[in-house]
């Protein structure tokens, strides 16, 4: 096997993108991609995406793009894995190169979240749960994470308060972001004054529905430096799965896919969660990032305000928790999530960051999650030496 490098990315601000169309919003990111390296061809294109067949009417995204950004007859296609699309669709490109088969691979992910309307588009992403013995009764992903969250705070004893603060702080990061949907900071009062959805995650637990797209070109890593003065490696990635209900779970307080993932990343990357200078983590609401942040070993179960309290998770803590503004504040564009946390990642470790750089940061870990933790993907990045 190979090693790999992230050669370059390029990202859209997430937004309600409605002057673009899925071509686009991806083809603007991938220019920004390509626009500062000179490989001599792309061999592949693996782009997550989640919704739209249901929401644009478009299937056959490969091709689309493809044929839009002018590399055919390269490979190329589409990689649905729900919300964790993006993080899929990093781990293909990362098998292409390591592999031996392709060289320049552009992966990535692209959603246009606002083609739907209202409750179109909360079908079509309810349709990551069970559809089965989930969807078909009414579940929505808020009242999925609501449950969850109500036991959190049963079981730990945790206030409401705590979570609160976790949303402060992604707006607090996401408001140096340029690329952040809601880039404004946020108070304690805020999340707990607005609208409730489904108790006790009210509006500002939630991340915005928004539309998006983040390239990346992945390369053989012995290669890179012929194309690139900035890169970083990929030293760990991985991905695993849980039950997709929630019924079916041992623990539902803990992702069972995120601990697994993160032990293989871990692993292969041959470090551990102390190692982790930054980390973006999927935060689609405040309880999916206490989860994550306990499951992925950078806290104690329950004790994830005691953490935050003390600073921990801020820049300069002892670990720099979204720094982007994560989920909660950057914008969830589902299908292209995953592949901005890596993306963002390689921003910090090649000192691309601009006014939310963490400062000398050599490791970083991204995490994206599909369903309610029913897969999850980790990887892990290190600056180039």
């Amino acid at each position: 096997m190979r090693r790999v490098a992230v050669l370059s990315t390029g990202l859209t601000k997430v937004d309600k993108q409605w002057r673009k169309s899925i071509k686009e919003l991806y083809g603007d990111a991938a220019r920004l991609a390509i626009k500062d390296v000179k490989i001599p061809q792309i061999d592949a294109l693996i782009v997550g995406n989640m919704c739209a067949s249901d929401l644009s009417d478009q299937n056959n995204i490969g091709a689309l793009i493809a044929d839009y950004i002018g590399i055919a007859p390269s490979t190329a296609y589409r990689i649905e894995a729900a919300c964790g699309s993006g993080g899929a669709a990093v781990l293909g490109a990362y098998l292409a190169v390591a592999s031996g088969m392709y060289d320049f691979v552009m992966t990535g992910g692209v959603e246009k979240l606002t083609d739907g309307v209202g409750g179109n588009t909360t079908h079509s992403l309810g349709k990551a749960a069970d559809a089965e013995f989930e969807l078909f009764y009414g579940s929505s992903f808020v009242s999925l994470n609501a449950m969850l969250m109500n036991h959190y705070m049963h079981h730990y004893h945790i206030s409401r308060e705590d979570f609160a603060d976790f949303a402060v702080l992604m707006h607090k990061n996401g408001s140096r972001n340029p690329y952040a949907q809601l880039p404004f900071p946020i108070t304690r009062e805020t999340v707990i004054n607005s609208d409730m959805i489904s108790d006790p995650i009210s509006l500002y637990d939630c991340a915005p529905v928004g539309d998006g797209a983040a390239s990346l070109i992945l390369c053989p890593l012995e290669d890179a430096p012929k194309y690139s003065d900035s890169y970083v490696e990929i030293t760990g990635i991985a991905g695993a799965t849980d039950t997709i209900n929630l019924s079916s779970r041992e623990d539902l307080l803990t992702l069972k896919s995120t601990v697994s993932a993160a032990e293989k990343a871990y692993k292969m990357a041959k470090v551990s969660p102390r190692d982790i200078d930054v980390a973006e983590i999927h935060d689609t609401f405040t309880i999916t990032g206490v989860l994550s942040l306990e499951d992925l070993g950078f806290c104690e179960k329950g004790k994830f305000h005691k953490t935050l309290a003390n600073g921990g998770f801020e820049p300069g803590g002892s670990i720099s928790i979204n720094p982007s503004g994560g989920l909660k504040s950057r914008g969830h564009p589902v299908g292209a999530t995953g592949a901005y946390q890596v993306a963002e990642i390689a921003m910090q470790l090649t000192n691309k960051a601009d006014k939310w750089q963490i400062p000398d940061a050599e490791i970083g870990l991204a995490q994206n999650i599909g369903g309610s933790g029913s897969s999850t993907y980790v990887t892990i990045l290190r600056r180039s030496r």
